[in-house]
């Protein structure tokens, strides 16, 4: 479970919500504070301004301070603070708690008073006075409630607000990551079941989803990786069938034949050994070819690469091919671009290349047809092209030609069509020299095999 996807996508959202909501809180937390306590320093500020101007009122009213002590405590009272009224010779005149009456008291917080001019000052600051004509009375004004105590009270109004309402966004964000992370991983879980499927042999399995993101494209993907291993696997067994059919053949008439000669039905004269040597050598060509292809595809095959001309080889190779040419009534052209660069390659393979290319050309073009062979540079590469007017390559049977075993007429024989693994052994031998195949075609009007081989700097 702690392993899961889900568990790891919910586990991350939360996170990402506790951090959040935590950040919040904090800078919430701080900023009410700091504004509350400025709020309680601007109250502050103007009751000390309320109480010095009804003071003074009182005093220009009487022109002395008899019958102030009730006014003292009223405005006290109002306040919820502690007032202390003291003469010029700061003797106490009035106190709100009345035990300081006639006292001497002396503090640095005070707020005088003058004629004509009342000077007002903050709780805790001694402000000096626009006109000190006469001094008539200090004022000294305590707050009797702890100076935090609407700011622990109100921050803690509100954190618990802020606790509640971060609680109700962990569950509602935890509700809905649920249901997201399913929505998310559903087509994950899907490609999972079909995947494992798959891995058991049902190559027909293929997901549908129909996301246009991410997870859409992987899905393309997967599915186009089971149509490859489909279609491999289909090759694969194809293989199977062929090789055991190429094997049988010749095995069966070896095994014939000697059953004949040993029940003496036939004589072991010398057309029977020519027939019986003739099917041994197909199946020697066969194990070669087969053997060959195993060592290109393991990447083993060796290759003995020496620095060579192209045209020179293409010239040998069609000199090879003229008495099966002449015999077909077939035209053969050579286009050469002049001053092709050399090649480094293994020339015995890279001619068995060549050879099989144009061997193919001569079996499926008609009498009086023409096959070209040419080579151009292209940049850092030869390409070199055998073209025929033949009978073309149906356009479903392109993309196979270079599979084992692969004949566009199934019917053919292995006498008239060959084993199939020609051109299989061709790709890997170009692939093998750092170069690319490939097969252009058009049914009835000819094909052009193309091979590249890099240029030698």
């Amino acid at each position: 479970m702690i392993h899961s996807l889900q568990f790891r996508l919910i586990l991350a959202f939360i996170l990402v919500i506790v951090v959040t909501i935590g950040a919040v809180f904090f800078f919430v937390a701080r900023s009410t504070w700091i504004q509350i306590r400025q709020y309680e320093q601007y109250i502050i500020e103007g009751q000390v301004n309320r109480a010095t101007f009804i003071l003074s009122r009182y005093y220009l009213s009487n022109y002395s301070w008899v019958g102030v002590q009730p006014l003292i405590e009223q405005l006290a009272t109002y306040g919820e603070e502690r007032i202390v009224l003291t003469n010029p010779q700061d003797i106490v005149i009035a106190d709100s708690q009345q035990n300081l009456i006639g006292e001497s008291y002396q503090r640095d917080d005070g707020v005088p008073l003058y004629l004509p001019i009342i000077t007002i000052s903050p709780s805790g600051q001694s402000l000096p006075s626009q006109s000190s004509e006469y001094l008539f009375g200090t004022v000294y004004i305590t707050s009797q409630r702890s100076p935090d105590a609407l700011a622990i009270l109100l921050s803690n109004t509100i954190n618990r607000y802020l606790l509640w309402g971060a609680a109700l966004a962990i569950a509602i964000a935890l509700i809905l990551t649920f249901i997201l992370s399913r929505r998310i991983l559903s087509p994950i879980r899907t490609l999972g079941n079909t995947a494992r499927k798959l891995g058991k042999g049902d190559f027909s399995q293929r997901v549908r989803i129909k996301d246009r993101g991410e997870v859409g494209e992987l899905a393309k993907t997967f599915n186009s990786m089971a149509d490859d291993l489909e279609r491999t696997e289909k090759l694969r067994r194809n293989m199977v069938a062929d090789i055991a059919h190429e094997l049988r053949t010749p095995l069966s008439n070896v095994s014939g034949y000697l059953e004949a000669i040993r029940d003496e039905v036939i004589k072991p004269e010398p057309s029977t050994i020519a027939s019986l040597s003739e099917e041994v050598d197909l199946l020697s060509r066969l194990v070669d070819d087969l053997q060959e292809l195993a060592l290109a595809d393991a990447g083993e095959l060796k290759l003995n690469r020496q620095s060579e001309d192209i045209t020179q080889l293409i010239q040998q190779a069609v000199k090879a091919v003229q008495t099966k040419v002449l015999a077909k009534g077939l035209e053969i052209n050579v286009d050469i671009t002049a001053n092709l660069s050399s090649v480094n390659i293994d020339y015995q393979r890279i001619s068995q290349v060549l050879r099989n290319l144009l061997e193919n050309a001569i079996k499926h073009t008609p009498n009086g047809g023409k096959i070209t062979v040419s080579a151009v540079q292209q940049e850092s590469f030869i390409r070199v092209n055998v073209e025929d007017d033949g009978e073309g390559i149906p356009a479903e049977d392109l993309p196979n030609m270079f599979e084992r075993f692969y004949r566009v007429d199934k019917s053919r024989t292995r006498h008239a069509g060959g084993s199939g693994l020609g051109l299989t052994i061709a790709k890997r031998l170009v692939e093998s020299h750092g170069g690319t195949i490939s097969v252009q075609s058009e049914l009835g009007k000819g094909s052009c095999f193309s091979f590249t081989l890099p240029a030698s700097i």
